[in-house]
């Protein structure tokens, strides 16, 4: 069995690692030492090996660690529009992770007039979610093509960057979605 214990009155935290056999204690961790404890004579062979194995199973857990911290996994991004007259959004979903910096740009310069971001939100995949609405109330359609949404992982150079053409934002005007799609969304729920 192994865990924590937080005390709330002090504030410390005390780790604990033990295996028993038969109803009784086999092997435990000693946290403060870092050296286990076999008060059975039958575990000190286990005792001295699991010792001596210590920085092996230590290089192993932190490439385990690096290479979940390490990945990225890049998101599908869509045009979302409740009505015509709504702020367009640009939706990216199941990325990973989720430190990355959404913005707008108009002739490839980033904007910040008329828009308005949302949070970063968990998908129940272990990815995230998140939108960057953008009012074109005042931009005639066919300037629409001069903007474009850009997705980046922090401290990564390259975006992934998707330009706004009129075609490509789905809409729940008329009870159904219209317009193309930008990545694999599937089952996109349209919530604003």
């Amino acid at each position: 069995m192994y865990g924590c214990e937080w005390d709330e009155e002090t504030g410390e935290v005390k780790g604990y690692d033990q295996f028993g056999y038969d109803g009784e204690d086999l092997i435990t961790l000693d946290p403060k030492t870092q050296e286990w404890i076999a008060p059975k004579p039958q575990a000190v062979i286990t005792k001295h090996k699991w010792d001596n194995n210590r920085a092996a199973w230590l290089k192993k857990y932190v490439n385990y660690g690096r290479r979940s911290l390490m990945k990225t996994v890049p998101p599908s991004v869509s045009f979302l529009q409740r009505f015509s007259s709504s702020p367009v959004s640009c939706f990216a979903t199941g990325f990973y992770p989720n430190k990355t910096e959404m913005f707008w740009r108009k002739d490839g310069e980033e904007i910040h007039d008329d828009v308005e971001k949302g949070e970063i939100l968990p998908n129940n995949d272990g990815t995230f979610q998140m939108s960057i609405y953008l009012d074109l109330s005042s931009v005639p359609p066919e300037d629409w093509t001069r903007y474009e949404c850009v997705f980046q992982f922090t401290g990564v150079r390259e975006g992934l960057v998707t330009s706004l053409e009129k075609s490509k934002i789905k809409t729940n005007e008329g009870g159904e979605m219209k317009g193309g799609s930008v990545g694999s969304t599937e089952n996109l729920c349209m919530i604003f």
